[in-house]
């Protein structure tokens, strides 16, 4: 797949793409609608602190963990077009309620419950696997991420405008919320009825299970399970920040804490019921996959995904207060890291498709992040300002070229379990972006810097370790097993037979 090709809009398969980017470029808008307009509501609402909005900071990609594993299983039963279109419908009603809200409660509530829009990420993905061949999967994965990423740098240089200048006045800043909302219960109305799941006659492959990830050897189940209790136990650092800022009482947290417990303990034993039928009665060799490398792009996504959101949350008000800038100056700069996608991640699916090994360019990538985030650690007002932008532009470069590395993997693991690893992997950037986001609550701008640094060089450590070469990385089909094709005819008789009746 060339550049070039974006632009034959005619192609079906290209049409689906840029119907599917703007969907994911909407839902971002919408869930990074408050960093921007973190200063106006500080002065429209004299109840609000600084550390109110960074407690709405961890809130807004909390339940994203859970919701991405829901998501990630709905896709494999009900398909990308209705789960995407649903979830935008949805999700435009807490953005409204945090928009008009006028309580901490109503504010906390609202923003935890729309941090599940995060998910729309996962649903793309989904959808552009099924519409692309394994050679073109990673400029595709990359454009459509990278473009509809770039949602969050939207609402970072047009929200505030819109607040002061559109519509003014101390309430400016929730009239501009809600019609972010509004707008998107538009497009998921309209992204129902303009797009298909894959191209006519396409065989959408599902797992025999959708509640839990198929493993292919008894110690993969065990790493599966190691992998799974963060993905849920990580919101027990929510609970714990939220009593501690004395907006859960001792109960409540205790309360909190069972759910989660039960929660995770629900799908340990999830694993088992899928897993321990299907290990005892063999895997076919020709259906096995490495699930080390699923957990290598697990480590890898915590890293610069997670890394994303939290630096994003925090960036404006950093460089508004280290270089003493409006809000709207803050705010456009700040930009400038998620501006990089619309370059930096295409380029990264593109690089992954062109060098012919994908895993190669996973490490170049994961490395840059680790030296582009210690820079930025070294950053204060002594330095220009275009010095830092210039730094900044830089580690935003690696992070979304990562990023779209990351995701130019997973479709050729194990295709017919695309939405569930996909829904892990993604989960896992913000489980990331949770641990990242509490860890700057107790530290200061620069230390936060060096420790995601640190992250990203632990994660190009894993991948060395872990990460394996996709074997139909670059074919012109998804790979086909056995078993694939067992549960084609299966799923075929089925629906013969109610045919039949």
């Amino acid at each position: 797949m060339k550049v070039a090709d974006v632009f034959r809009v005619r192609n079906p398969e290209i049409r689906a793409l840029h119907l599917t980017w703007i969907a994911f470029f909407i839902t971002f808008y919408v869930w990074f609608n408050m960093a921007p307009l973190a200063s106006s509501m500080l002065k429209s609402v004299d109840w609000l602190t600084k550390d109110d909005l960074r407690l709405f900071a961890i809130c807004n990609v909390a339940l994203t963990i859970p919701a991405r594993i829901i998501v990630g299983m709905a896709l494999d039963r009900f398909g990308p077009r209705r789960v995407f279109s649903v979830l935008m419908v949805l999700m435009s009603i807490p953005a409204l309620v945090f928009a008009f809200g006028n309580t901490m409660t109503q504010l906390l509530v609202s923003r935890l419950v729309l941090s599940s829009i995060g998910a729309s990420f996962v649903v793309g993905i989904h959808m552009t696997a099924m519409w692309f061949k394994p050679r073109d999967i990673g400029f595709a994965e990359g454009f459509y991420a990278g473009w509809g990423n770039f949602g969050s740098a939207a609402a970072a240089m047009s929200l505030p405008t819109i607040a002061i200048t559109m519509y003014g006045g101390d309430d400016g800043w929730r009239w501009a919320i809600a019609q972010s909302a509004i707008v998107m219960a538009a497009y998921g109305i309209y992204y129902w009825f303009a797009i298909t799941d894959g191209p006519v006659g396409t065989v959408h492959r599902k797992p025999r299970k959708a509640v839990a990830l198929e493993v292919s050897s008894w110690g993969d189940m065990v790493k599966l399970i190691l992998w799974t209790i963060p993905l849920v136990g990580v919101l027990a650092i929510l609970v714990w920040r939220i009593q501690n800022m004395g907006y859960l009482t001792a109960t409540g947290a205790v309360v909190c804490y069972a759910v989660i417990f039960a929660i995770v303990c629900y799908q340990v034993v999830q694993i088992l019921r899928v897993n321990v039928p299907i290990l005892k009665k063999g895997v076919p060799e020709d259906d096995k996959y490495p699930f080390n490398s699923v957990a290598a792009l697990n480590s890898t996504y915590f890293a610069n995904f997670g890394a994303e959101l939290a630096v994003v949350s925090m960036l404006p008000m950093f460089f508004e207060e280290t270089w003493s800038l409006s809000a709207t100056a803050a705010g456009l700069i700040a930009a400038s890291f998620a501006f990089v996608n619309l370059l930096a991640r295409p380029m990264g699916g593109l690089v992954s498709d062109r060098m012919g090994n994908r895993r190669f360019v996973m490490l170049s990538y994961m490395f840059g992040i680790s030296v582009g985030f210690a820079l930025m650690g070294l950053l204060d007002s002594n330095w220009p300002l275009i010095v830092a932008v210039a730094i900044t532009v830089f580690t935003s470069f690696f992070v979304q070229g990562a990023e779209g590395a990351t995701f130019g993997i997973i479709p050729s693991i194990k295709r017919r379990l695309t939405g569930q690893i996909s829904g892990m992997a993604g989960a896992y950037g913000n489980v990331g972006a949770v641990v990242y986001l509490t860890i700057f609550t107790f530290v200061t701008p620069t230390q936060f810097f060096f420790i995601i640094a640190a992250g990203a060089f632990i994660s190009w450590v894993l991948c060395i370790m872990w990460l394996k070469e996709p074997e139909s990385g670059f074919s012109d089909e998804y790979h086909v097993s056995s078993v694939d094709r067992q549960i084609e005819e299966e799923e075929r008789q089925r629906l013969a037979a109610q045919t039949a009746r």
